[in-house]
């Protein structure tokens, strides 16, 4: 092993782990021999299996009747301060891309499976009231195993904290049961083009109600977004009126639920899948009566009989799912909200957007023209440029951080 020390025009060589009293060669314009500060019968073992860094020389002198006095201090250099933190760094970046690919991965899966299930069940059991309760009714379940369980932290409310809620609430029941609607009456693909127009209500209804502004960027992606819908409605083979103002009228729900939702969101401290999870026991609530008043449960009795003859016990499995499933991809996208930023949040969601809509096509069979896909295609892309522009816009407010991702999401 072999080091050497370098300071101006000096530089010592060691030629092996014992040093022994004797010149090293100097690299300078004079020799003077240095001796290290010790006995001159005893020899200095330095034992490594690493390389060595000499921090500092404390003191030299290089006169003939005085012995220098040189004071080393040594680390391993694989383990210096500066390259462990940048390993530890390194290491916690790849820990949470991994972390966002595994979130993104399950919400963009889990979503596809509820749009799948919930259209095979409202193929056969069309009531969308009940089944729009049953998957408020199965998240709100599951929530309170969780918490009964301790296998997630239970919630600290309060009264004003459900007064807060309540609007919110009535807002995610209507565009809840809107959506249902939508997809009991045209085909899964078609409610996702419609329901990727909700930027442009987000927009109208805050400029003229909040008397917010926006950027140029954010009128001018509002175009592709509202021609590649009107172009994807006018080509659709299958177009239902119902199931066209479904997909509007959630929309508007859900962008009052996101304004509702500014407001609530200030200064508590509920998790992401906490504050859903109250969200969906309230709504249940909210939605009970109306679904009973609107379908019934004779309705329901007749029909599930006629559903079970016709596909057998899965069917069974199939309303199962779609309400398991429901609650599950809504929880992992709140769950989500702390994790990532609003950019990265509506870049996913426009990918999920995209997932459901192709697989739908593709499971379902569904007939599509090049026009259409195209209108699909434009609309999404307005999609995406609109949230690119809104997030800019929100550069400079974290406050308005959880309501963006929310904008991104319904």
């Amino acid at each position: 092993m072999s080091f050497s020390i370098k300071q101006s025009a000096l530089t010592m060589d060691v030629s092996s782990s014992i040093l022994h009293k004797r010149s090293p060669s100097i690299r300078s314009s004079f020799s003077p021999s240095l001796n290290l500060e010790n006995n001159t019968n005893k020899r200095a073992f330095i034992s490594v299996s690493k390389p060595l860094h000499i921090s500092s020389i404390e003191s030299c002198c290089f006169h003939k009747e005085k012995k220098p006095v040189i004071h080393c201090k040594a680390y391993e250099a694989d383990k210096s301060p500066s390259s462990s933190a940048a390993e530890a760094e390194g290491k916690s970046e790849t820990a949470q891309r991994v972390k966002i690919g595994i979130y993104f991965a399950t919400w963009w899966a889990l979503n596809v499976v509820f749009n799948i299930y919930n259209k095979k069940v409202l193929n056969v059991y069309p009531f969308p009231w009940l089944t729009s309760t049953l998957s408020l009714a199965c998240g709100s379940l599951m929530m309170l195993v969780s918490w009964a369980t301790r296998i997630a932290e239970t919630p600290k409310i309060d009264i004003e904290f459900l007064k807060a809620l309540f609007p919110v609430a009535v807002a995610h029941t209507i565009g809840h049961v809107a959506a249902t609607v939508s997809m009991s009456k045209v085909a899964v693909s078609f409610t996702h083009i419609i329901k990727s127009s909700e930027p442009a209500f987000s927009v109208i209804v805050s400029r003229f109600l909040l008397r917010e502004t926006f950027p140029p960027a954010v009128y001018l992606s509002l175009l592709p977004i509202i021609g590649g819908c009107g172009l994807a409605a006018l080509t659709e083979l299958n177009f239902n009126m119902t199931g066209f103002m479904g997909a509007m009228i959630s929309n508007l729900a859900f962008v009052f639920r996101n304004i509702f939702s500014k407001k609530g969101m200030k200064g508590n401290a509920v998790s992401g899948m906490n504050y859903y999870a109250c969200l969906c026991m309230l709504s249940l609530v909210i939605l009970t009566p109306f679904a009973i008043a609107m379908e019934g449960p004779h309705m329901w009795a007749v029909g599930w009989k006629e559903a079970v003859s016709l596909i057998g016990p899965q069917f069974i499995w199939w309303v199962a799912a779609q309400s398991i499933f429901y609650h599950l991809y809504n929880q992992v996208s709140y769950m989500s909200l702390d994790q990532i930023s609003p950019l990265t949040f509506s870049i996913g969601n426009t990918m999920k957007r995209i997932s459901v809509i192709v697989s739908s096509i593709i499971i379902f069979q569904t007939p599509v023209q090049p026009i259409n896909a195209l209108g699909a295609a434009i609309a999404i892309l307005g999609t995406f440029l609109y949230s690119q522009s809104f997030n800019k816009r929100l550069f400079h407010r974290p406050e308005s951080h959880k309501l963006s991702l929310l904008q991104a999401k319904a």
